[in-house]
């Protein structure tokens, strides 16, 4: 047997790189002579062994929760308890102030605390915890008027995706007759609302702007966006208080087995496979403790992988165990039924209308736990467009900005790791002079093309939101 020790926090990929080789060599060598293959026991300096993490009671918070339930932490030397909290904002101060050690992050937490809108504080990830898995959904009655408004969605299966078009009347009478249209979100720099923002914009519906002087989001909207935690949005929108809103699962599938909801799209056909939550921790926290984080990250990586393991014609295999132990009242404390609809690749948008979504939650494929900057660069876009960055900053800024948040470096040691103990394949993850930027992208519910290297020529696609030019301080165009 070979021990790699890895003491300290000045382990390097090429240490790793080189530990993987020697026993993949060693290994070859007990085989030929019909010795046990050699099993590296790497072995870091855990600085913190016991750590307290947060999350919302949200299906996507699996890797959390597989991670601790099938040992891997364990693996790592880790004690980790898994803690729900009531809503994000508590969430994020209990990172900030120290009463968490990390915790499943809405991915745009991260990048508002750093950049100071909200709470000002340095918060990174280096651990990208899925893609996918959100829903916009409308109360019976919209969705009845949005029928009448386009006779293709009166079938039993409409055609997918069903865009804002729809809605638009509805939303300019409610205008008209000075009624508000609310709609729900679960925070102010969640995809959620970046999302949910897209897809109204995109069919000429305006969803408010930020401003310095108004942190609503409100301005000039024809739709009122307010967040509402995601427990909370079934029961919100059955009482009357929103029209629909846009949340993770399980709670867009209870509007569906209640009967009191439609489930209309997902942010798969908004942007197929956008990053959705993320791990975060605090910059401070990770300089105290790197190689307990660097040992948080393999066990995550671990549990992602687990998550998406398939079998030979491509079936989920581990998803309905993963929704057993999700449906645990110490978790996400949903039926157990629910959770296994979209947690095994099933999306029912009505009881008529059920349709295979195998990718509604990715956890490992497709790269999906590696901290791409290109991701973090989309979302300040997404900010600047609507006000929350509230003067244009230099295409530079927001690669710099993207440096400062997402760790991939961190990322990139655990996986060097797990590949060195035969845990993970070194094809699992992306190539070693990957940059970080996934390829330009027009797959987005309005067929716009995405490429984080031209930041301001994004921003400046758009038909509703912020320009961004010389001024220092563009101001918003109307439709």
């Amino acid at each position: 047997m070979m021990t790699a020790g890895c003491g300290g926090s000045k382990i390097t990929l090429e240490d790793l790189e080189a530990a993987a080789e020697k026993v993949m060599q060693e290994t070859a060598s007990e085989e030929a002579t019909g010795a046990e293959p050699a099993v590296i026991a790497e072995m870091l300096d855990i600085e913190k062994p016991s750590l307290k993490f947060g999350f919302i009671k949200l299906t996507d918070c699996a890797p959390l929760v597989i991670a601790k339930e099938k040992g891997y932490f364990q693996d790592e030397g880790l004690n980790v308890e898994i803690e729900a909290q009531s809503n994000w904002k508590v969430l994020l101060d209990r990172v900030i102030d120290g009463q968490l050690d990390g915790a499943h992050m809405l991915a745009g937490q991260p990048i508002g605390a750093t950049i100071g809108f909200g709470t000002k504080a340095h918060i990174i990830t280096a651990y990208s915890l899925d893609y996918n898995g959100n829903g916009i959904t409308v109360s019976n009655e919209i969705w009845s008027q949005m029928q009448e408004n386009d006779e293709s969605l009166k079938s039993p299966t409409p055609p997918h995706p069903i865009s804002a078009k729809p809605l638009k009347p509805i939303v300019d009478r409610y205008k008209q007759d000075g009624k508000e249209f609310n709609m729900g979100m679960v925070f102010p720099v969640s995809t959620h609302n970046y999302e949910i923002r897209y897809w109204l914009a995109a069919a000429g519906i305006h969803p408010g702007f930020y401003n310095k002087d108004n942190i609503t989001g409100m301005v000039d909207a024809d739709v009122l966006l307010s967040v509402t935690p995601p427990p909370q949005m079934p029961s919100t929108l059955e009482a009357g208080t929103i029209l629909g809103y846009c949340v993770g699962e399980p709670w867009n599938q209870q509007a569906v087995a209640k009967g009191i909801g439609v489930p209309i799209t997902t942010n798969y056909d908004i942007w197929k496979n956008n990053p959705e939550k993320v791990f975060g921790v605090s910059a401070e926290w990770n300089e105290k403790y790197p190689n307990t984080h660097v040992a948080i990250v393999k066990a995550l990586i671990r549990a992602g992988k687990w998550l998406d393991e398939t079998d030979a014609d491509g079936n989920l295999t581990n998803r309905e165990e993963a929704a057993t132990i999700l449906s645990g009242k110490d978790y996400v404390g949903a039926d157990e039924e629910l959770i296994k609809k979209s947690m095994t690749g099933t999306f029912v948008f009505q009881k008529t209308d059920v349709r295979p979504m195998p990718d509604f939650n990715v956890f490992f494929k497709h790269y999906a736990s590696y901290p791409h900057y290109s991701d973090c660069i989309w979302f300040l876009t997404q900010m600047r467009r609507w006000g929350q960055i509230t003067e244009s900053k230099p295409a530079k800024w927001y690669e710099e900005t993207a440096k400062e948040v997402y760790k991939p470096e961190i990322y990139r040691k655990a996986a060097a790791m797990l590949v060195a103990e035969g845990k993970i394949a070194k094809t699992e993850i992306p190539e070693d002079d990957y940059d970080g930027y996934r390829p330009p992208t027009n797959e987005f519910i309005d067929g716009n093309t995405y490429d984080a290297r031209d930041p301001i020529g994004y921003i400046n696609s758009f038909v509703i939101g912020n320009k961004d030019g010389d001024a220092a301080d563009a101001k918003p165009t109307e439709q």
